[in-house]
């Protein structure tokens, strides 16, 4: 497809991306640099969730708290011979921090997408029928644009059970706990998935005392069970932390306290009332969709999902519709904002001709926390189900960081790393791993993963000593040496 003037007498713009979060700014910034006459349209800021109020601030307050926790553990300082004085921080100093990163990383997206030649249009856009966009200002005028091609990628917003009330003070989601705006001495975080143990690790660190409730017999339910127990030792029971398993947290109202009445999982029966100084709810996030008029041109939405195909093509039962594409959170496909990116990428290759696929088995998953866990591919459950359905052998090893002399060096050698794979060509399926700077290591695996690479080439790769990618190197050369003649 070239460049855009062929579509000048028709439409306004060759793309209209709708919501400029990390999926649409990558869809915006690929199509104008292919040549496409593109606009996005953002009703709040620039970048999204991820730059305003997810990734890129709460990555903020973990770097800070994290050097709070570091300098204040006097115990394992003197393991290297350093003697720490008294510590102290200030909470408005990290917000600060947190903020300033937020509005330069911001500024930079918009810069780049004027450098790139995209109309930026402050709004709120939805559908208007086939190929229409319509775009409410926020002085209330209303315009109509024509595009021959569509991106809806609108995101997603913190997700709050019936039952609970929010105050954005007292209880509040991620969306306010990265302002920082307070340090209760006792916090409950309802949730243990990462957002969850992210923020247990900030506020722990910066001197309150958390509660976590989960729904789910265990914490930490989504990761791999094994990584889930070895990380709950250190992430969770090393800290000022208390659980609470297999219970809903039925009604929770703001106050001081704020009080939670805990129901039991199974049998919905109260059996315990707390009171608390303040609650994150951390329970996911929901796609926005609602408002964006997808029955104009046939879309019914699953659970608020937008159904798309590989190419991420906007479904309208089993057929795409034209011209119309979705991408980000407000698919359901994997709630990140590098996939957001990549589809983003994706749908604009398709939508210039070129026939792209998004390969979300490759795609890693990591959490924050100190030590940081790590995920890619397969999960071990899934990777058996693979191996009864096709008929292979399933191996597993495992590596450990006590083994590894940089994390040893580290003094920081509570780490393990999974690696699923086949046992008879030796195609690395997935990888799991805790441990320091695990976020980073698993970049490796998630290479090989796309490339369908075999534990028969990689064990062969060589890695610079001492480092930690060598916990990696030794899973590689474990799986090649256990695999079948």
């Amino acid at each position: 497809m070239t460049a855009a003037g062929a579509f000048e007498g028709e439409f306004d713009f060759d793309l209209i991306v709708i919501g400029a979060g990390y999926g649409g700014f990558d869809a915006a910034k690929h199509g104008a640099e292919k040549g496409l006459r593109t606009a996005i349209i953002e009703s709040r800021d620039l970048g999204g969730t991820c730059v305003n109020r997810g990734c890129v601030p709460s990555k903020a307050l973990l770097a800070a708290s994290g050097r709070v926790r570091e300098l204040g553990d006097r115990a394992h300082l003197e393991q290297f011979g350093i003697s720490s004085g008294a510590l102290s921080f200030d909470r408005q100093g990290i917000a600060d921090h947190a903020a300033q990163l937020v509005a330069t990383i911001r500024s930079n997206l918009g810069k780049a997408l004027e450098r790139a030649g995209v109309t930026i249009l402050k709004g709120v856009g939805s559908l208007d029928g086939p190929q229409r966009v319509a775009l409410r200002e926020a002085s209330g005028i209303e315009r109509r644009l024509k595009a021959r091609d569509v991106v809806i990628a609108t995101g997603s917003d913190p997700f709050v059970p019936p039952g609970i009330s929010t105050d954005g003070v007292t209880v509040f989601t991620s969306d306010d706990a990265i302002k920082l705006e307070s340090l209760p001495p006792w916090l409950a975080i309802i949730g243990s998935g990462y957002i969850g143990l992210e923020f247990a690790d900030v506020y722990t660190a910066l001197g309150c005392e958390v509660t976590m409730i989960e729904a789910l017999d265990r914490v930490m339910p989504t990761f791999d069970p094994d990584i889930a127990k070895l990380a709950a030792r250190k992430l969770i029971e090393g800290r000022d932390i208390e659980t609470r398993v297999g219970v809903f947290a039925s009604k929770v109202t703001p106050g001081n306290p704020v009080r939670i009445e805990l129901v039991d999982a199974k049998s919905r029966e109260l059996v315990e009332l707390l009171e608390v100084d303040a609650v994150l709810v951390a329970t996911g996030r929901v796609p926005v969709s609602a408002e964006l008029n997808l029955s104009s041109v046939g879309v019914e939405t699953e659970r608020g999902f937008i159904p798309v195909d590989g190419g991420m093509r906007v479904l309208a039962g089993a057929e795409p519709v034209p011209h119309l594409w979705a991408v980000g959170d407000v698919t359901g496909k994997m709630m990140l904002a590098h996939t957001a990116a990549a589809q983003g990428v994706v749908a604009v290759e398709n939508i210039c001709g070129d026939a792209r696929t998004v390969d979300y088995r490759s795609i890693p998953a990591a959490t924050f926390t100190h030590p940081e866990i790590g995920s890619v591919g397969l999960s071990e459950q899934e990777a058996k189900a693979l191996a009864a359905e096709e008929g292979f052998e399933l191996g597993s090893v495992r590596s450990y960081f006590k083994a590894n002399s940089k994390a040893l060096a580290e003094l920081e050698s509570d780490g393990l790393m999974k690696l699923l794979f086949r046992k008879d060509n030796g195609e690395v399926l997935g990888a799991h791993i805790y441990g320091l700077h695990a976020a980073d290591l698993i970049q490796e695996v998630a290479n090989a993963i796309a490339r369908r690479q075999s534990v028969r080439t990689l064990a062969y790769e060589v890695h610079t000593h001492p480092t930690l990618s060598e916990v990696v190197e030794v899973a590689y050369k474990q799986a090649a040496h256990s695999l079948n003649p």
